[in-house]
């Protein structure tokens, strides 16, 4: 039995090897529908990866509190928060391990004669807790800084690179806007977000340094940063600041939110699950030109069966069994689509570590849908070329040798 496995499989190269022009354009499908299929569910897998990294970049275990019932233009005309809520909410909710007002504006940088236009935003040191940041060198806000407000600030990689290229800016002058202050401490570079934003394009000033000076409202927070303890839930933390905000705003049971709540990993779940949905989608279009690679083989078999049916007609006549001219023409069928398979393998990996490489996401390497799309291109040669074996195998002898 192996042996005659062995002379069919010979037997089927060399029927390959006689026309390779046509059994490269044969399995150019299969090439195609391998690679295309890879390609998608790599590319897929490493922008899921690449979103939910960048959104656990934001902060660990974060949750975002803004004013209006939904982030856009219901917001506008909602009342913002007050230094008291971010007092009221890291006293009240132990769940809360920081809480961080954040009031921002994209600003006009002056530094010597270098100037960039960064968002500017103005906190306090919970800010590097809820925001997972981490100080490349210098120190964060001292807290007489903070409480009085004084012109000191924290710069982004970005910023350091634009204003101050040649040197450590720690102790030199920024000017923000009108102002001018001194530059305490480097942010530890983080890279771009989930939005597509650089979030090493900042600057962060004290929270009343910033009301005073930047945005000229010494009451109003527009935004705060809450971090969770490790191992709490999100819905009754989430709950729970819900009602602190409701009760302290004085709203009646029946009266709607003006405020909302986001979770960054239920963001991150949901952009995942749509990536996901897509790259399923992508990969199933893939996959129909598999399909139509193994019509091309099927095709192409059969042509190859009538170009060949003397060389049958002989074998039969010298007492070749039909199931060994069967055989033989399978395997034929299964080796070209199989090294359309193999062809298409290589060819998704290098393609995707070009992608990956010019989108800046993770490669992940998946074996298992690497083999699984190999082992489906032979399977589409078995399908699609056993019609033409049959055909093969099922020749008169006679009738096969007058053929010409």
């Amino acid at each position: 039995m192996t042996q005659m496995l062995l002379n069919a499989l010979l037997l089927a190269l060399r029927a390959i090897r006689r026309n390779l022009m046509r059994s490269f354009l044969t399995v150019l499908g299969v090439v195609i529908g391998v690679a295309a299929v890879i390609t998608m569910v790599t590319l897929g897998n490493g922008a899921t990866r690449m979103v939910s990294d960048q959104i656990s970049s934001l902060g660990s275990n974060l949750l975002i509190l803004r004013p209006g019932q939904r982030p856009g233009p219901d917001s506008v005309g909602a009342p913002n928060f007050k230094l008291g809520d971010v007092e009221a909410l890291e006293t009240q909710i132990p769940a809360l391990k920081a809480v961080a007002p954040v009031v921002s504006s994209r600003v006009m940088l002056v530094a010597g004669n270098q100037n960039w236009q960064a968002l500017v935003s103005g906190t306090s040191n919970a800010y590097f807790i809820a925001g997972n940041w981490q100080i490349a060198s210098g120190r964060p806000f001292e807290d007489d800084e903070e409480s009085a407000g004084k012109a000191v600030c924290l710069i982004g990689e970005t910023v350091r690179r634009q204003l101050f290229p040649r040197g450590s800016p720690l102790g030199d002058e920024l000017r923000v806007k009108n102002f001018t202050c001194e530059v305490v401490g480097v942010l530890q570079a983080k890279g771009q977000g989930a939005m597509g934003q650089d979030q090493d394009d900042t600057v962060l000033l004290p929270i009343r340094t910033a009301q005073r000076r930047l945005t000229g409202n010494v009451t109003d927070v527009p935004m705060l940063l809450l971090s969770m303890r490790d191992g709490v839930a999100a819905e009754p933390v989430m709950e729970q600041v819900r009602r602190l905000i409701r009760e302290r705003r004085k709203l009646p049971e029946n009266a709607d939110d003006d405020f909302h709540v986001m979770d960054t990993r239920q963001i991150a779940e949901t952009l995942s699950g749509t990536i996901r949905t897509l790259t399923g989608l992508l990969g199933a279009v893939a996959a129909v030109s598999l399909l139509v690679g193994g019509i091309g083989i099927m095709n192409i078999m059969l042509v190859s069966v009538t170009e060949r049916t003397r060389e049958i007609g002989i074998r039969l006549a010298i007492g070749a069994l039909e199931h060994e001219v069967l055989l033989q023409f399978l395997i034929e069928a299964v080796a070209l689509s199989a090294l359309g398979g193999l062809i298409g393998v290589a060819l998704a990996l290098f393609v995707c570590l070009g992608l990956t490489a010019l989108m800046h996401m993770p490669f992940l390497f998946n074996p298992g849908i690497n083999l699984l799309a190999f082992v489906f291109s032979g399977a589409i040669g078995i399908v699609f070329g056993y019609m033409p074996a049959r055909r093969a195998a099922s020749l008169d002898p006679i009738a096969a040798l007058r053929f010409e």
